[in-house]
C-alpha cells in the first residue's frame, strides 16, 4: 500500500494550472527538475502545496525533486514525525492530483 501511495504522490508532483507572481519552494523545485519546466503545471502543484502543507513541509517536500532517496527514506522511516509528515505529504499529493489533473 505504501508503495502505491509513494508512486501516486511522486506522479502527482507533475500535473496543470498557473501560479502566483512569486514562485514557492515546490514550484521552483518542479521548474528546475528534469521532468518539470511546465510553468502552468508547476504553479498548480504549488497551489496545492499552499492549500495542504506548511512552509516547512513545502521546503522539505521540494527537496524530493532533487533527491528521491530522501522521499524514500522518509517513507520507510519509523519516526512518528516522519510518519506525520508523510501523511501530510500524501494529502498534498491527492490534492495536487485532483486539482491539477486536467
Amino acid at each position: 500500500m505504501k508503495s502505491y501511495l509513494f508512486s501516486a504522490a511522486m506522479a502527482v508532483s507533475f500535473s496543470v494550472f498557473s501560479g502566483a507572481a512569486t514562485a514557492g519552494p515546490i514550484e521552483r523545485a518542479c521548474m528546475s527538475s528534469d521532468r518539470g519546466g511546465n510553468r502552468s503545471l508547476c504553479g498548480c502543484i504549488q497551489q496545492a502545496a499552499d492549500m495542504t502543507l506548511s512552509g516547512g513541509d513545502q521546503r522539505r517536500a521540494a527537496k524530493f525533486f532533487k533527491d528521491p532517496e530522501a522521499a524514500h527514506a522518509t517513507w520507510i522511516s519509523q519516526s512518528k514525525s516522519d510518519d506525520a509528515f508523510w501523511d501530510r505529504y500524501k494529502s498534498f499529493g491527492r490534492t495536487a492530483e485532483a486539482y491539477c489533473a486536467g
